[in-house]
């Protein structure tokens, strides 16, 4: 007696890698691919603790805690300065905070080259970085100096030495900005 026949299904072939010999070697294939045909930074993600160095003619302050080196910005990370234009007090007579933190950035970097780590990136895509020049932490001198809060618990003792010595904004308590205090 003859097979019936089967109209819709084709003469069946014996498989050569088998079901699970053709996965493998698909899944290897695309792992190769991954591995070593895309870009290491194909979804922005910037190295962690990468060194930019600027020389002095390179630096730009743009207020306390932010840095312009060569095309880069930097925002100094753990501190928080008062911003530009913010009133020292009540009185806007009495001065500006903002410019006075931007003053003592400026001074603390005039003239020297400079070296930062970046740890990451804040909302506006800036890198976040640890200063040194001339062997100074600038972030934690803008601390130790009274013209910026710190943010990490690292730098907090050196912001109650600047509250008790009265150093920098913290002089005249009665004039800090109110924003710039509550932080």
């Amino acid at each position: 007696m003859r097979e019936p026949r089967r109209i819709f299904k084709g003469k069946q072939l014996s498989p050569r890698f088998g079901g699970s010999g053709l996965g493998i070697a698909c899944a290897v294939i695309a792992a190769l691919f991954l591995g070593f045909g895309l870009p290491s930074n194909l979804f922005g993600s910037a190295p962690a603790d990468r060194p930019i160095t600027a020389e002095a003619a390179q630096i730009r302050v743009f207020d306390g805690e932010t840095l312009g080196l060569g095309d880069r910005i930097i925002r100094l990370s753990g501190i928080a300065a008062p911003a530009r234009g913010e009133a020292c007090g009540e009185d806007a007579s009495r001065g500006d905070c903002g410019a006075a933190a931007a003053a003592a950035l400026a001074h603390l970097v005039h003239g020297q080259n400079i070296t930062c780590r970046i740890e990451g990136h804040d909302g506006f895509r800036r890198g976040l970085g640890r200063c040194i020049v001339g062997g100074r932490d600038v972030n934690a001198a803008m601390v130790e100096s009274g013209y910026a809060l710190a943010s990490v618990s690292v730098l907090r003792p050196l912001e109650v030495a600047a509250r008790d010595g009265r150093r920098g904004l913290w002089a005249d308590a009665s004039q800090m900005p109110a924003d710039w205090r509550r932080r």
